[in-house]
């Protein structure tokens, strides 16, 4: 075998150092990439995303307790352990929107609001399947006064209820709500009854 390490980083050297630097300039690249393809800004530049950005500036959300969300803080995962839902959320999701966006007429409400039960579904489908993650960022202990929604809060660690079960229409305009277990099942859209 012979040789050791010197003879061969002399040799390999440039590749590896070359290597590492392409490495850290992907890893660079997607995380950056990650962060402004989560900003609001972003989100808004597509002209139909100026309907639910105003919903959300008048909602109980806005502004409660100094905080003022954005889009990503409700539909995009945050943080190293749920990267991987950002990047999928961003690739599945946003690809789709982006299509939508330039397939559909969106100029004005109405043309909007002939989608939004779509798209109001596929976002509650979202935080079904990720349990909610974006909405235990900020509400990390939930302790809801009465006895009726402490027993609701139950079923989160007695059944597989998450927040949007039950919390739907919170921020934009109301759509029937969806029977999120149902829809999983069914694989399509299930209304509440």
């Amino acid at each position: 075998m012979g040789g050791g390490l010197r003879p061969y980083l002399r040799q390999h050297g440039g590749a590896l150092l070359l290597g590492a630097a392409g490495t850290l300039a992907l890893i660079a690249a997607l995380f950056g990439g990650e962060a402004a393809l989560s900003t609001t800004q972003f989100c808004m530049s597509c002209h139909s995303m100026s309907y639910p950005a105003e919903e959300l500036q008048k909602s109980s959300h806005y502004g409660a307790l100094g905080a003022n969300p954005g889009c990503k803080d409700c539909h995009i995962p945050q943080g190293l352990a749920n990267f991987h839902l950002a990047v999928a959320s961003h690739v599945i999701d946003g690809a789709r929107e982006l299509v939508l966006e330039l397939k559909n007429d969106y100029s004005d409400i109405r043309k909007f609001d002939a989608r939004r039960p779509k798209m109001a579904h596929d976002a509650r489908m979202n935080l079904k399947r990720w349990d909610s993650v974006t909405c235990r960022a900020c509400h990390k202990d939930p302790q809801p006064p009465g006895a009726d929604a402490r027993a609701a809060h139950e079923k989160m660690r007695t059944q597989k209820a998450t927040c949007i079960d039950c919390h739907q229409n919170l921020v934009h305009k109301e759509v029937a709500e969806t029977d999120l277990d149902a829809s999983l099942a069914q694989g399509r859209r299930v209304v509440k009854p």
